[in-house]
């Protein structure tokens, strides 16, 4: 696969959707003053009558939001990822019990956010969402795909959890391509028989560049961009399950409860084939560049070719 240049980053995809989504009256936006850090700040820029600002109140906005969609609203509420987690039990009690569709974006997500250090990193987020009950969790890789998949948020039944990200990434799919993917359903991005690998967010890139490295030694990989955590593609696992005999993941997340933790919670029910797991390993992040960060933490392309190799020795001795 020949990557495309470098887009913006997945939070304008968040941002481009959101203005998107104007036409339709019921949807409004929720903002804990950082609109120009999430994006939502172009939808208030434009159409300030249908955009609350809550100020440093995370745990009121999403009341707030509840309050909305059970009036029939389709209210879209962002922070950074790490001030939704201040908002558990309003999310849990408030939100998801009674099933409202409440739309959440946590921006700033995972070790990739970099210089603002480990208080601000957020990398259980997507294990938090993913254990509360009728919560959809998804998180895009590049900007177009967090586009599609926020607009898709207007006829999901139900709450939802997207991370976005901070940083500009290597676009996985172009204005085209974008238009195939659906909430629930994961993209398969190359094909192969050897190993596949299954990424979200910012690494699906680095899978892309893995699999690249691995055809040089004869290695054939699928690549997913898994960017739908909760619910995960059975349908899609099962086939690849067979298909390849073995599954690597790779996140910006832990692996305790992430994309990994899903998939060794799905093996373990369907088919346990060996799965090796690149993440953040029960640690916190720290501050530091972008690209040392990543490489002390062990979140790059070599370490899932590492993994991906280890994966396929456990296939073949089985």
């Amino acid at each position: 696969m020949s990557l495309p240049s470098v887009g913006g980053a997945s939070r304008d995809g968040y941002g481009n959707a959101l203005l998107r989504l104007a036409d339709d009256p019921r949807v409004v936006v929720l903002e804990a003053d950082l609109g120009k850090s999430t994006k939502s700040c172009h939808f208030r820029e434009k159409f300030p009558e249908r955009t609350v600002s809550l100020g440093i109140a995370e745990q009121n906005m999403m009341l707030v939001a509840a309050g909305m969609a059970s009036s029939g609203k389709i209210p879209f509420a962002s922070t950074f990822a790490i001030f939704t987690e201040r908002a558990f039990e309003q999310i849990r009690n408030g939100v998801a019990r009674p099933g409202l569709q409440v739309h959440i974006c946590g921006s700033h997500g995972g070790i990739h956010t970099g210089s603002d250090g480990s208080s601000a990193q957020t990398i259980e987020d997507l294990a938090v969402y993913r254990s509360i009950p009728k919560m959809t969790v998804i998180h895009p890789c590049d900007d177009l795909s967090a586009e599609e998949l926020t607009v898709q948020l207007l006829n999901l039944e139900g709450p939802s959890y997207m991370r976005t990200g901070r940083n500009k990434v290597p676009r996985m799919y172009d204005e085209e391509s974008k238009l195939d993917l659906r909430i629930g359903t994961g993209s398969v991005l190359e094909e192969g028989n050897d190993v596949a690998i299954i990424a979200c967010g910012v690494m699906v890139g680095l899978a892309c560049e893995a699999a690249s490295t691995l055809s040089e030694e004869g290695i054939g990989c699928t690549v997913v961009d898994m960017h739908t955590i909760k619910p995960l593609d059975d349908n899609l696992l099962a086939r690849l399950s067979k298909q390849c005999g073995c599954f690597v993941s790779a996140e910006d997340h832990s692996v305790i409860g992430g994309l990994g933790g899903a998939l060794a919670e799905w093996l373990s029910s369907n088919n346990p084939i060996p799965l090796e797991m690149v993440g953040v390993k029960d640690r916190f992040g720290e501050s530091g560049g972008v690209s040392e960060l990543m490489i002390e933490i062990g979140l790059t392309s070599e370490s899932i070719c590492e993994a991906a190799r280890k994966c396929i020795d456990r296939k073949n001795a089985a």
